[in-house]
């Protein structure tokens, strides 16, 4: 009898932390210089019991990895893209090509196309504005006419200073939508309430912390914080993400869309890159975010389930470091698929580190540093400017990982990751006779010198992409 009860115990210890917060999606980029293999990719998602992906692209390798495992995809269309899908015919095609040739049992469950992604920044100076709608109206009329538009929901993945409060009353009930670009978001409004799409919100507490210049109260970026709420009508807000989401519930309800679904299409924290971006910091903010989405919480005007995506899967060391060096350093996972600390999805608080990506191919054991015999290194520091300009030097910022390295430490660091990302070609590691290749690893106390992925090479990338396409085709014959 007691062995029955230790063994239910048993089940029901399983289902709780198997289960995940409902909902939950990860953002799955690939801006970097040597990518993990989609299956794998693919695979860790699977043992991580991640449901949901959001990509960027709608690339070939990836979607055939992600064909039959059920696994919800939402695509993408670049912004670049965006005026080419103002010609209804070239939407069309772009559907048949990336939508409806995967629609079919065994293929890839696409739930949504990005079209376009942040189109309306202020920092875009209006590039997108006007074509934006005409693309997210020809690729939803596009879907509609394939027969999945039902299914498939097009929508536009948009960041969160599309909308605001006025200086004189920065309450979230006074949230509306940023008058230059007031007509445009009427239309997308509109047309996404009637096809029953989502309005995406790309939300980010690490950056209202970061822009706000030490002026930003700190605790106030994370969902735990209790202190100093602001009060917007006798509600409590404790936090900027709360806040922020409900003025952008406010913003639709001034339009008349009070109740229109709303997707977080990305959220996180980097861990590298700026003083605040760390693991400790990363980790409060899930141990604060993931426990409110499993229990439903909500907002204090969008009470209940929200459906998120986390920013991001994986590090991704190509990315543009304009808006800050954090940028390459927002996934949960490192780059080539390791975990960085430990969570739990479940949002039940019993932290552990995920699965991490299996049989990884790194390049040999092999760092490019400071040549100890170099006599002359007056042309040190232009060759230092040289590794960072064309490699990763984003951990040697102030408060970042790796910047308390003395000079020809943070050289060795910049001259490695040059090495690395030039997939330790042998030319790449000499910087006029101030560099030499060393075998042992170079790395300091918590500055890692990093060994980079084997490359994909483009024959074993297709073998990749056509693998799983040819088993599908076999399997549909098979009806």
């Amino acid at each position: 009898m007691m062995e029955m009860v230790l063994f239910l115990k048993w089940i029901l210890f399983v289902g709780f932390v198997g289960c995940h917060v409902e909902g939950l999606g990860v953002n799955w980029g690939a801006i970097t210089t040597h990518k993990l293999p989609p299956p794998t990719v693919v695979q860790m998602l699977k043992d991580n019991g991640i449901h949901k992906v959001k990509l960027f692209d709608a690339d070939q390798s990836t979607l055939s990895a992600l064909a039959g495992t059920g696994i919800e995809v939402m695509i993408a269309i670049p912004n670049d893209q965006l005026a080419v899908m103002n010609d209804y015919k070239n939407a069309k095609k772009w559907v048949e090509k990336n939508v409806t040739r995967y629609n079919f049992n065994g293929g890839v469950n696409i739930t949504y196309v990005a079209v376009g992604n942040e189109p309306f920044l202020a920092s875009y100076n209006g590039t997108f504005v006007n074509i934006t709608f005409p693309a997210l109206q020809n690729i939803q009329n596009a879907l509609n006419e394939a027969g999945l538009g039902d299914k498939v929901k097009a929508t536009v993945p948009l960041n969160a200073d599309v909308y605001d409060s006025p200086i004189n009353n920065p309450v979230p009930s006074a949230g509306r939508f940023r008058s230059d670009i007031g007509d445009a978001m009427r239309q997308v409004v509109q047309f996404l309430n009637k096809s029953n799409s989502a309005f995406t919100v790309n939300i980010y507490p690490f950056l209202s912390l970061y822009y706000g210049k030490g002026k930003f109260p700190f605790d106030y970026a994370f969902p735990d914080n209790v202190d100093n709420p602001v009060v917007d009508k006798g509600i409590l807000y404790t936090n900027v993400f709360d806040a922020n989401f409900d003025t952008l519930v406010s913003a639709l309800k001034a339009e008349g869309f009070g109740d229109m679904p709303i997707l977080v299409g990305e959220i996180g924290w980097p861990t590298d890159g700026d003083k605040n971006a760390n693991f400790v910091n990363a980790q409060r903010y899930y141990n604060g975010l993931l426990p409110k989405l499993a229990k439903n919480k909500g907002t204090p005007l969008r009470p209940g389930y929200i459906e998120v995506y986390l920013f991001a899967l994986l590090d991704e060391d190509a990315k543009s470091v304009a808006p800050g060096n954090f940028e390459r350093h927002w996934g949960i996972f490192r780059y080539d698929g390791q975990p960085k600390f430990p969570m739990d999805l479940s949002g039940h608080g019993l932290n552990k580190l995920l699965v991490p990506a299996q049989n990884v191919s790194y390049l040999p054991q092999k760092w490019c540093m400071v040549n100890p015999k170099a006599k002359d290194l007056s042309k040190l520091t232009d060759n230092i400017k040289f590794a960072c300009t064309n490699g990763d030097c984003t951990s040697l910022g102030y408060g970042s990982s790796c910047n308390n390295l003395d000079a020809k430490g943070n050289a060795s660091y910049a001259f490695n990751m040059y090495y690395q990302m030039q997939s330790q070609d042998d030319s790449a590691c000499n910087f006029q006779g101030m560099a030499t290749v060393s075998t042992l690893n170079i790395s300091q106390g918590g500055c890692n010198f990093t060994i980079q992925l084997v490359p994909l090479s483009s024959s074993s990338s297709l073998k990749a992409s056509l693998v799983p396409l040819v088993l599908l085709v076999l399997y549909m014959f098979q009806f």
